[in-house]
């Protein structure tokens, strides 16, 4: 066998959530219907049905998803400044050409109901994340660990906010500059 031949195709399912998030991600999980996802992702709608009995489901599984490939793609919370790293990479995702903002500030927005299924599963992230940011403070012995997440996440959470709103002309040039004054005025007094 060839080292150039391709890897495994991906499940249908993969197709599915893969095909889902990338319209969901671009144009609101509201404007895209089951059916369009169906047609570009190539399966029969049984086989949609068998993965994802609703789209609410697709949705929870696309945001489930999205969690786990930015756990992926954070630093590791060992580092010598856990939380200060996660924040300059947070900017860095931010400052990325591709980077539409915050596909769970997007599902709060589009589901405000809080007992949607949508709404609940990215509020459910986003409070893993705060508490994510209060293990780096700790690790990073800030002072007033909890503070320190908190002031970090709604700093992020505004980025998050400029990019989806500003686009590419997102005011982000200085954004690590200002998160680590942030992060600095919780450093501990030697």
């Amino acid at each position: 066998m060839s080292s150039d031949s391709p890897g495994p195709s991906p499940s249908a399912r993969d197709r599915i959530l893969s095909v889902a998030g990338r319209l969901f991600y671009r144009d609101g999980f509201r404007a895209i219907g089951i059916d369009r996802v169906i047609a570009e992702a190539e399966v029969a709608k049984a086989t949609f049905y068998k993965h994802f009995p609703s789209k609410d489901d697709l949705i929870v599984a696309w945001i489930e998803g999205s969690e786990a490939q930015g756990l992926k793609s954070a630093p590791p919370p060992d580092g010598p400044q856990p939380l200060t790293d996660y924040a300059l990479n947070m900017i860095a995702i931010a400052s990325r050409p591709s980077c539409l903002g915050c596909t769970y500030q997007v599902s709060a927005a589009e589901f405000s109901a809080p007992d949607h299924p949508a709404h609940r599963a990215a509020l459910a992230v986003k409070r893993r994340v705060l508490e994510a940011l209060s293990l780096r403070a700790l690790a990073q012995r800030l002072s007033h660990p909890q503070q320190a997440a908190e002031a970090v996440f709604l700093f992020l959470e505004g980025i998050w906010a400029a990019r989806r709103m500003f686009g590419a002309d997102a005011p982000l040039d200085n954004a690590g500059l200002a998160v680590q004054a942030l992060i600095d005025s919780f450093a501990r007094a030697s």
